[in-house]
């Protein structure tokens, strides 16, 4: 190390000895930390620090500049810059030093709750999450902090891939992360944060599209090239919700990623073939995610209740667990093996739906039982979630509003039916009935084109142009003149011949999306279309049979791998 000239090594500048790239971090903590303790002793008991005059550089060495502006050298690394001092400080060690060189460290944390609420379970000493006390969503509490706890991914970072070399050896690319919402992309970023920052190899800056403007970005990128030229440190940008940036903000990055200023990593659930710039998509390399499998989401529940101390009912013993209770009458949780299933099958591959509602179900127990049960001195209560408390968290009702009374629907069901039973004159009926009520006539009109698909449908393809026209006659000219129009459709309709092919096979296809356990399948490749190079890379329209090419029938799967041969029109659905 003796042997290394100056310009070899850098120079700190508090106690201006010279280290080596390598070791330069490592040591600056140190110093900065033992320069505060100097400060605070001075302030507490010993004797004042005196600060140097900035404005007078021939009266103050640089060597004396530098020894005795330790606390002001100090308070430029610091986080918090509300306070007036460590403005003035910085601004004045800014102008002695070297003018534009200033280096802000601000950066944000890539643990999601290490600090502020109880971390996930990643031995056997770590605390168990209270459920009670957190104020957090569950699933930024449990955000896994290395590859081995990220589930469902295999295919992208699995072992003996090429992006999991490139991470292992802290070679990281630029990278476009897509894929649909709770897949892991986020994740993904703030594990390759946590890791260079363990090694000390970059810096990792989180920004959102959805709430940064171009000047924030600018800043971002100079603080960059600062690191870069002070401490030899890269600095990775993760950018959320990329797509929401538009040609000219994207096109910022451009300069800075080409020459290694920053390494992009992007986020984005729509298309980036047309949401990215392709200069940028050129300089970045694209990581299909795909929705979580049933497996994976289990693998995520499975670690979600080891963190929250939550057995499965029916499995194990309770003397297992070691929670820590705050309170002696907390109750015990368990939860049913159906419900974690219900979970991982209705929350569709998406990792923070099925994680939240995990807790919102459990709270909601855990808030029902304090408010409706007095715990018993000596009295152990327990808790047991199940499926319908899991449905009931997930399900999304709409009540309908009946403005008009409960007469108005009976009316329209009555009508309905009369023109299915090919009543003609209590179609009449029924309808006279309602208008004369006061009812809108566009909405009977409404009613009537519904039914012609419905209940007619392919047995007479003309009631629905018979429909149309009638909807389009009444708002032309209103009631009551387009009384007889409707009074002319209903008639048609009611004598139509009926059939509710069309219906029933759509109702099976409705089923069988409803029915299916896991994540819908994917549409098949070569169906896909490719107009972008990179669609084309991925598979998209390969092998596809261009049927006008051919003289005969074609040969060619339209439906996914797992339905092949399904005829919705004979189909009977299984019950869920």
């Amino acid at each position: 190390m003796a042997d290394r000239t100056v310009s070899e090594s850098v120079q700190c500048p508090i106690c201006l000895k010279g280290f080596t790239c390598e070791t330069i971090n490592e040591h600056l903590d140190a110093c900065l930390l033992s320069s505060a303790a100097g400060s605070r002793l001075s302030e507490e008991g010993g004797p004042p620090l005196k600060k140097p005059r900035i404005s007078d550089p021939v009266s103050s060495s640089p060597s004396t500049m530098a020894r005795t502006n330790s606390s002001s050298m100090f308070a430029l690394f610091k986080t918090n810059k509300g306070k007036p001092d460590v403005q003035a400080d910085r601004s004045a060690v800014s102008t002695a030093v070297n003018k534009g060189t200033k280096r802000a460290l601000t950066e944000p944390r890539s643990g999601i709750a290490a600090t502020e609420g109880p971390s996930v379970l990643n031995g056997d000493t770590e605390k168990i999450i209270n459920l009670s006390s957190l104020n957090k969503p569950l699933a930024e509490v449990l955000r896994p902090k290395t590859l081995e706890d990220y589930f469902g991914q295999n295919k992208v970072v699995g072992q003996n891939t090429l992006i999991r070399s490139l991470l292992d050896s802290q070679e990281i690319p630029s990278l476009i992360l897509w894929g649909p919402p709770g897949c892991g992309k986020t994740t993904l970023a703030h594990i390759i944060a946590s890791t260079s920052k363990k090694k000390g190899t970059a810096r990792f800056v989180t920004l959102s599209a959805t709430s940064t403007s171009t000047n924030e970005v600018r800043e971002v990128i100079k603080q960059a090239q600062n690191e870069l030229k002070l401490c030899k440190r890269k600095t990775i940008l993760f950018i959320d919700e990329i797509h929401r940036f538009n040609k000219s903000q994207q096109d910022t990055f451009l300069p800075h990623v080409e020459c290694g200023t920053v390494t992009l990593i992007g986020a984005t659930t729509e298309n980036p073939s047309f949401q990215v710039n392709a200069a940028l998509l050129s300089r970045c390399r694209v990581l299909v995610l795909e929705k979580l499998s049933v497996e994976a989401m289990g693998s995520i529940l499975n670690r979600a209740l080891a963190a929250l101390g939550i057995q499965v009912w029916g499995q194990g013993s309770t003397d297992s667990f070691s929670r820590e209770k705050s309170n002696s009458n907390e109750p015990t949780i368990y939860i049913e093996q159906k419900a974690l299933d219900t979970i991982a099958y209705l929350c569709d591959g998406d990792a923070r739906t099925g994680l939240n509602s995990l807790q919102l179900a459990v709270q909601a127990q855990m808030n029902s039982l304090r408010a409706n049960q007095s715990t018993k001195e000596g009295f152990t209560q327990q808790i047991v979630v199940t499926e319908e408390h899991i449905k009931e968290g997930l399900q999304r009702s709409h009540i309908l509003y009946d403005k008009a009374g409960e007469e108005h629907y009976n009316c329209i069901s009555a009508l309905h039916k009369s023109m299915r039973g090919s009543h003609e004159n209590a179609s009449l009926y029924w309808l006279g009935r309602m208008l004369e009520g006061g009812e809108d006539p566009l909405y009977v009109a409404r009613r009537l084109v519904r039914f012609a698909s419905e209940d007619v449908g392919l047995a007479d393809p003309s009631a629905l142009t018979q429909a149309v026209s009638a909807f389009q006659a009444c708002h032309f000219i209103g009631m009551p003149e387009c009384e007889v129009i409707l009074a002319q459709c209903v008639i048609y309709l009611a004598r139509a011949p009926k059939s509710v092919e069309i219906y029933k096979a759509y109702s099976n296809v409705k089923a069988c999306l409803r029915n299916h356990k896991g994540p819908l399948p994917s549409v098949p490749l070569h169906l896909r279309n490719a107009p972008t190079r990179l669609m084309k890379q991925l598979g998209y329209a390969k092998d596809y049979k261009y049927n006008p090419a051919f003289s005969g029938p074609v040969e060619q799967e339209y439906l996914p791998e797992e339905l092949r041969g399904v005829n919705f029109f004979t189909w009977t659905p299984s019950e869920p």
